[in-house]
């Protein structure tokens, strides 16, 4: 570790956003310390990735926390009753409204860990890759349950209260494509082969027909590339 350097908890699921995510922190200058969560979810691929991304990426610290959201079922990803949603195109994906592998409060969740951590870190900077723009419709990926979350926080901790931790929710890719996003990761050097974003993979491969498949595949596509999870990648 450096002492010398700002500290930043950065969560990291271990697909395109968080890795991007990941490498601008560490661009910024920021001793990086990631957080991942085995959270109940249907596969474990994507920790596999994040596992990957993390030493790859040099993060001082990764840690995986486990919790249980399958408890509660209410999404695609943690309940085996509810099927993950497939479409032809990406055309397909809609925006209009939310659907079915939204995962109840994960990111409220999620950010109540990275807070802890943060404050126990002496830490004020939380990294999360969400997105406005190329996105699903989750309610926790807008900029208002950012703006929103950021203000409590500041008022939940012994830090905060105290005036040692100011609290800075860093949302670099808010208002990215995800074409942008990619393209931002390729230029700090990030292999997009180490992520894995499928919500329903077939055999540790991505399905290449989900939602989040389906958006990263155009992004890709946007920049004259094939997206490296997929198939026709590895012909």
């Amino acid at each position: 570790m450096n002492s010398d350097k700002r500290r930043a908890v950065v969560l990291l699921s271990g697909g395109l956003d968080s890795t991007t995510v990941l490498a601008i922190a560490r661009e910024q200058d920021y001793e990086t310390y990631a957080l991942s969560f085995r959270y109940g979810q249907r596969h474990t691929e994507e920790l596999d990735a994040a596992k990957k991304v993390a030493a790859e990426l040099g993060a001082a610290q990764h840690v995986i926390a486990d919790i249980n959201l399958a408890v509660f079922g209410g999404s695609a990803l943690t309940d085996d009753a509810l099927a993950v949603p497939h479409h032809e195109s990406v055309n397909d994906v809609s925006a209009d409204e939310i659907p079915i592998t939204y995962v109840p409060a994960r990111n409220t969740i999620f950010l109540s860990f990275a807070l802890a951590w943060a404050e126990t870190l002496g830490s004020s900077d939380v990294f999360i890759g969400v997105n406005a723009m190329d996105y699903s419709g989750y309610p926790d990926c807008r900029p208002e349950f950012i703006e929103a979350y950021e203000h409590m926080a500041n008022r939940a901790t012994k830090a905060g209260v105290e005036g040692t931790q100011r609290l800075k929710i860093h949302t670099p890719l808010i208002e990215l494509t995800k074409a942008q996003t990619i393209q931002r990761g390729l230029d700090l050097g990030v292999d997009y082969s180490w992520t894995h974003s499928c919500y329903d993979p077939v055999d540790g491969r991505a399905c290449e027909t989900c939602d989040s498949c389906l958006l990263r595949g155009r992004g890709f596509a946007e920049l004259g590339l094939v997206d490296p999870s997929f198939s026709s990648a590895n012909a």
